[in-house]
């Protein structure tokens, strides 16, 4: 059986999906895409400022747009998508045929700690009584669902990012 053509790295925001995707693209010499980092380079404005002046929805529109063009052809790609880029049924087919889709795992409470005092993270910004924990909890278990259905996962809690590499190509080699 053919290697995927591209492997994909998806997950909550915070998992390393883009630390992860440097280390795994580098030692494949392919090339690699962060999907936020594509979108902001496309239509000049960061993530924060899309969802501020044209709002989520446009945001998402952006994703699945981005997510047929990967499926219509990218190939040798490491990609590292956005946290909620797979929770659009449609786009997890479409990146699901168009490589290896593999989603990194981690807990509310690590996550919490990675990510306190990010300011470049909209769906974060003022927690309800500011308990980061128990928001990134209530994000989690509403993409339960989503997550759950991405065909491989790695658990990044006691990996190194290079550990976390050769997992995802561990992977991506069966």
């Amino acid at each position: 059986m053919a290697k995927a053509r591209n492997i994909i790295l998806c997950g909550f925001m915070g998992t390393g999906k883009t630390t992860v995707g440097k280390l795994v693209a580098a030692r494949l010499g392919w090339q690699f895409v962060d999907t936020d980092q594509f979108i902001e380079a496309r239509c000049g404005k960061s993530v924060s400022a899309i969802f501020a002046e044209e709002g989520e929805a446009a945001f998402r529109a952006m994703e699945r747009e981005l997510c047929s063009q990967i499926a219509e052809g990218w190939r040798g790609y490491v990609i590292a998508t956005g946290g909620g880029m797979v929770l659009d049924p449609i786009n997890r087919e479409l990146l699901k045929r168009a490589g290896c889709l593999i989603c990194l795992d981690l807990s509310a409470e690590e996550l919490a700690r990675r990510l306190a005092g990010k300011t470049d993270r909209p769906l974060l910004a003022n927690p309800p009584n500011g308990d980061l924990t128990a928001h990134i909890r209530a994000l989690l278990a509403a993409r339960a669902e989503a997550y759950r259905s991405v065909p491989h996962h790695i658990d990044t809690a006691h990996l190194s990012p290079y550990g976390v590499s050769e997992a995802v190509l561990e992977v991506w080699r069966r």
